[in-house]
């Protein structure tokens, strides 16, 4: 996404603890920064995508972070995954030092932001939105704005929700067609014929698992994260999620076979292995 941006004429001032990222957008013109401060006290609009709510927290609201060095008037963009209780507090923060917080999970497959195509579900005040939509226009080609600051990372637990069970989903119904001894191009033909089909099967499997592909566009850990992030915030809104729960379980015991860095698609490769069942591939 930050080399969408880089192509497309915007300055880009960058920093991540793993130096080879910055290099390689060096190389598209954008100015590699020394660390947080340093980029949050030079920019206008700073974006964050990090791994975790924890992460988040400590990069942004921190002794050392982000609002701490970030000019009056400025606006954060977090783009990560997180517990949108955290969002709320670092909205609040922001909001006490005068700068604009948006809180903008993204949708669709790594393949899509690479090619400038990703969707934005977005939780922001009208004007702040009106200020960074143009720059996420430069990185996706659908933008939501779901409502107030933290409707956008609601709004992605909801979506991961389906799209996180569905994959654990697929694995089981694939695996128990492989062991039934079917021909897997058929049985695809009629599950996408049907209303059974979903989006993960038709267009994300097709990709990757089902090629041998497992190298990760979104990896077992990162939903098994996610899963957990939807747990704790139905939870704490009273709200049951057995499916979730049972799910995200699925996810752990795929993590302790050590499949955490593959691609979420390979939880069938998971099940098959575990109850010797030939893998799935076209």
């Amino acid at each position: 996404m930050a080399a969408n941006l880089c192509r497309k004429g915007t300055r880009v001032i960058v920093y991540d603890v793993n130096p080879d990222p910055v290099r390689d957008l060096a190389t598209l013109g954008a100015a590699a920064s020394t660390g947080v401060s340093d980029v949050a006290g030079r920019s206008d609009i700073l974006f964050t995508m990090l791994p975790d709510s924890a992460i988040v927290e400590r990069v942004i609201s921190g002794a050392d972070g982000v609002l701490a060095h970030a000019k009056r008037g400025s606006v954060v963009v977090d783009m990560s995954t997180i517990d949108p209780r955290v969002t709320d507090r670092l909205a609040e923060a922001a909001m006490a030092k005068g700068i604009g917080f948006v809180d903008a999970p993204v949708g669709r497959l790594a393949s899509h932001a690479e090619r400038g195509e990703s969707l934005f579900m977005v939780g922001a005040a009208p004007d702040v939105f009106d200020r960074v939509k143009p720059l996420l226009e430069m990185m996706g080609t659908t933008i939501h704005h779901c409502g107030g600051v933290g409707t956008g990372m609601r709004t992605k637990l909801v979506n991961n929700f389906l799209a996180i069970v569905s994959c654990e989903m697929n694995a089981e119904a694939i695996a128990l067609s492989q062991r039934f001894g079917l021909s897997l191009e058929k049985t695809l033909d009629v599950i996408h014929g049907t209303t059974a089909t979903n989006g993960q099967l038709k267009l994300a499997w097709a990709t990757k698992v089902l090629k041998g592909d497992t190298e990760p566009g979104f990896t077992i850990d990162l939903a098994h994260k996610d899963l957990s992030l939807i747990v704790e915030a139905a939870n704490a809104e009273k709200v049951p999620v057995p499916i979730a729960a049972v799910a995200r379980e699925a996810y752990s015991a795929a993590r302790s076979q050590g499949y955490g860095g593959k691609d979420f698609s390979a939880m069938v490769d998971v099940l098959c292995e575990t109850a010797s069942i030939r893998k799935p591939r076209f």
